[in-house]
């Protein structure tokens, strides 16, 4: 009887560390976190379909909102439930989940069974170890474990962030690359009728062959750029379907014909970098990594002198003798590795981790800065081309009409103006995009958009560029 006491008396704190330390599969995976923070600061849901069913509903639901004209938020919802980079990324939760549950579960018992005979003697080894040292670990291991199962949450919330700004940006690069088209065709149009009348008046003698040279080499130059501009056009089309996860029989895009009004004031933050200390994701993601490793390093020490602890109980039988019954245990002798190479090394990968977080800081904060000044530069940029430049050619245009109707201008000279009061336009189009392009790249960088950037942005301007 007292050779089994030990083992009773090892029995509660065992069973208490079990307990404890069972872990299971939840109800989301975890996905109800990313879903929380893309409804928190997009005001939008995502999705991660995980069986045929699920990506067939999201497939019918994305085939609705392609049957009408595509908004940005629409675009943006779209990316959330089809993108299949981020759904693949998804994915990981489950991986991180099943780690955590593993982490949590009770190692299988070791067996042992051994017959041997001596002529008609037959002798039986029957052993059960269990490893007591994975017990005692498994708490702060689980607790290690949850730690990264919560990084992996904020790395996938970071991910769908980062493609929602992708989809931003590229919604407003194909709708101005589109726009771009259409005012290069009217340059196209009206090099075309330049270089035609040219002609004319060159075979007639009334216009000489340099100048009508230089009329034909200004409608080939324009007609390339035309060529261009639709590439361009198809190509950045491409890209948002690609973000958007369309196929061709999913349906065709229907954009809007032009970019949306700028706001009527540049908005102001005089807080970015805390703002962008308290919600990026990189770097609250960090702060976990650190902490996860932290909880490692102190377990490695630990158990950096005894880490193999294992607990048997021993049946023997033999023909004509008794049952032999006891217990076993086996232990690492430290005799020649004292744990320190495991212990430097643990020490060195959370080291690591720590320069990593203050390097991601570093960045965060600048490329806040560096996206508020470009963004502040872009709306500057953006205005001066609205309020000023593009009104200022169609003075000129108007004036240059009066002058031909009063026959103190050439139809050259009107063809001229034309063509630069459409390549101002076109300048203005390409500033409106680098706006909203550097306010979608400040959002990423402040890790979601601010309640004074989602106001201002609300604010629309009346004035609209001539179209």
């Amino acid at each position: 009887m007292n050779t089994f006491y030990p083992l009773r008396k090892l029995a509660p704190p065992l069973l208490a560390l079990v307990l404890s330390g069972c872990a299971s599969f939840s109800a989301d995976g975890g996905f109800d976190a990313v879903n929380q923070t893309a409804q928190q600061r997009l005001h939008k849901q995502t999705g991660w379909s995980r069986s045929e069913q699920e990506a067939d509903s999201v497939t019918q639901r994305v085939r609705v909102m392609l049957s009408k004209p595509l908004g940005i938020d629409d675009a943006v919802q779209i990316a959330l439930l089809n993108n299949r980079e981020l759904q693949a990324s998804y994915s990981e939760l489950g991986i991180a989940e099943a780690d955590l549950v593993q982490a949590g579960r009770l190692p299988n018992p070791g067996f042992s069974f051994g017959r041997t005979h001596t002529g008609d003697d037959i002798k039986i080894d029957r052993s059960l170890t269990l490893s007591v040292m994975s017990l005692l670990t498994m708490p702060a291991t689980s607790r290690i474990e949850a730690r990264r199962f919560e990084q992996t949450k904020l790395k996938l919330a970071d991910a769908m962030l980062r493609t929602a700004a992708m989809t931003r940006k590229a919604y407003y690069q194909s709708i101005a690359a589109t726009q771009s088209v259409r005012y290069q065709e009217q340059v196209l149009q009206a090099a075309e009728v330049a270089h035609e009348l040219a002609a004319r008046m060159a075979k007639q003698g009334n216009f000489s062959r340099l100048d009508a040279a230089r009329e034909q080499a200004f409608y080939l130059e324009t007609s390339a750029q035309l060529t261009r501009a639709r590439t361009q056009a198809m190509q950045e089309n491409e890209n948002l379907m690609r973000l958007l996860g369309l196929r061709k029989q999913d349906g065709t895009l229907q954009l809007p014909s032009r970019l949306p009004d700028l706001p009527k004031s540049a908005i102001t933050l005089d807080n970015s970098e805390q703002v962008a200390m308290e919600q990026r994701l990189d770097v609250q993601s960090a702060k976990l990594e650190v902490a996860a490793l932290q909880g490692s390093l102190g377990l490695t020490k630990a158990t950096r002198f005894i880490n193999v602890l294992d607990l048997g109980y021993i049946r023997n039988a033999e023909s004509g003798k008794p049952a032999e019954i006891g217990y076993q245990a086996s232990i690492e002798i430290p005799l020649f590795d004292w744990g320190g190479a495991r212990v430097a090394k643990a020490e060195a990968i959370y080291m690591q981790a720590v320069h990593r977080l203050a390097a991601t800081a570093v960045q965060a904060q600048s490329e806040v800065r560096s996206a508020y000044a470009v963004q502040q530069h872009a709306y500057l940029l953006a205005r001066q081309y609205q309020d000023e430049v593009v009104p200022l050619r169609k003075r000129i245009s108007d004036e240059y009409l009066l002058r031909y109707n009063g026959m103190l201008a050439s139809v050259f000279e009107l063809l001229a103006d034309a063509r630069e009061q459409a390549n101002a336009v076109n300048a203005a189009i390409d500033a409106a995009r680098d706006y909203w392009i550097a306010d979608s790249d400040l959002q990423l960088a402040l890790g979601g958009p601010t309640s004074s950037v989602t106001t201002s942005a609300q604010n629309k301007t009346e004035g609209k560029i001539h179209e």
